[in-house]
């Protein structure tokens, strides 16, 4: 799976999280760029994004995530891992 692809799929699960259908998120889009997105959706999104591919995000990591690529990239190192 390549970023784009993660990308796709992190986009949909924040909006589910958000519930906000049609939600435009990139790799640049940050907490404070999206109205509900605050600590408690943060760590939502994370747990939600760990159950839909399967890998686990440390606290430590979850608090260095500031931007959707910062989670993409986390994301896509861990499935790497998993190979």
């Amino acid at each position: 799976m390549n970023s784009d692809e993660i990308l796709a799929q992190v986009r949909d699960i924040i909006a589910d999280v958000l519930d906000q259908p049609d939600l435009q998120i990139n790799r640049d889009t940050t907490a404070e760029d999206v109205r509900d997105w605050d600590s408690f959706n943060h760590i939502n999104i994370v747990v939600a994004a760990q159950a839909h591919f399967g890998v686990k995000i440390h606290m430590t990591e979850v608090e260095e995530l500031r931007k959707v690529s910062e989670l993409v990239d986390l994301i896509e190192r861990k499935l790497k891992a998993k190979k």
